[in-house]
């Protein structure tokens, strides 16, 4: 009979090197699994390249990992790792065959792994974060909706008219790419980004699908384009402020469960009664956020608001049309 029931470690601040990061099931020093994938790191050169932690300590891609039982592991990790690293040899055209739900599993997996490793640092940091993660009772919150929805990696679950997050795929061009692998994340805000080869793959973790729809526009836009390194930053940035100013969390709900029932329902409720669903959009805050994804081509926050009611756009034109662009000329 399969088992229903989700785990939360939230409840007890469960996160150890003892627990399956997945199911809670005790676990050996052994039962380890890479955050991001062996497959991953042997396909961009990955395993000796540093992460520095919150708490500024310095970690390796192949170093950081999570415990994990045998049964989630084999079960569930291995056969997700195996779908999306022959999906991703397809390039766009495979990662946009793949479910969304399975993309969803691979990033989140990424994401709460990191998440993982902070919370147990934290018993034990190098040096203690300003804004400790398990001493803000509003992020923990967030992190225990997310989990719930991410447990669909091992509990067979239907999500009831909504997806949990808004992804968006992109084809690089490979004139002036000489970047095969970037990854991007932002803890609080849940947004996500990485690079496979010709493919960006930029993800808000929890927000039902409102961000891809509130940037559905510019999404269409881009399909069936290949976009220069620079408009992929700049996309980054409209979805990473937009993560930013997200001003709502969503909860789910689990559906009484049948005898014969073999999966959980989740229905969802967003509160945009009491809560705005994004906070105001603020120019020089999204200037700035722009301004850390342009500095690879050393973009400053004074030329992004040169004409202020109008930042620089290398998407779009003056008329909101795509801005073909196959190569980057510095601005005077």
């Amino acid at each position: 009979m399969t088992n229903l029931t989700l785990y939360d470690p939230f409840q007890k601040m469960q996160f150890s090197d003892s627990h399956c990061f997945l199911c809670g099931a005790h676990t050996s020093p052994e039962n380890r699994t890479p955050v991001f994938a062996s497959w991953l790191q042997d396909r961009y050169k990955l395993r000796d390249k540093e992460l520095l932690l919150l708490d500024k300590s310095v970690t390796t891609f192949g170093e950081l990992t999570i415990p994990c039982c045998d049964t989630c592991h084999t079960q569930h990790v291995i056969p997700l790792e195996e779908e999306v690293a022959q999906a991703a040899s397809q390039g766009i055209a495979g990662l946009q065959a793949l479910e969304e739900e399975k993309l969803f599993h691979w990033i989140g997996k990424m994401y709460y792994g990191t998440l993982v490793t902070e919370l147990i640092k934290e018993a034990d940091p190098l040096i203690m974060p300003q804004n400790p993660v398990s001493e803000n009772p509003k992020m923990l919150g967030k992190f225990r909706e997310f989990f719930k929805v991410l447990q669909s990696m091992r509990v067979p679950m239907v999500f009831s008219d909504f997806i949990p997050c808004s992804l968006f795929l992109l084809e690089v061009s490979p004139t002036e790419d000489d970047l095969p692998f970037e990854y991007q994340d932002e803890l609080t805000t849940m947004a996500f980004s990485i690079k496979l080869g010709s493919v960006a793959i930029v993800c808000t973790l929890l927000d039902n699908g409102i961000i891809r729809k509130a940037l559905g526009k510019l999404y269409h836009l881009t399909k069936q384009e290949q976009l220069h390194p620079i408009q992929v930053a700049e996309f980054k940035a409209r979805v990473f402020y937009a993560a930013y100013i997200f001003n709502v969390v969503p909860e789910y709900f689990e559906r009484p469960l049948k005898p014969e029932d073999t999966h959980l329902t989740l229905d969802t409720i967003i509160d945009d009664v009491t809560n705005e669903i994004f906070n105001p959009w603020e120019m020089s805050a999204y200037a700035h956020m722009l301004e850390e994804m342009l500095k690879p081509w050393s973009i400053r926050e004074k030329e992004i608001l040169a004409n202020p009611p109008q930042p620089i756009s290398f998407l779009l034109d003056a008329q909101s049309n795509f801005q073909h662009m196959e190569r980057y000329q510095k601005m005077n």
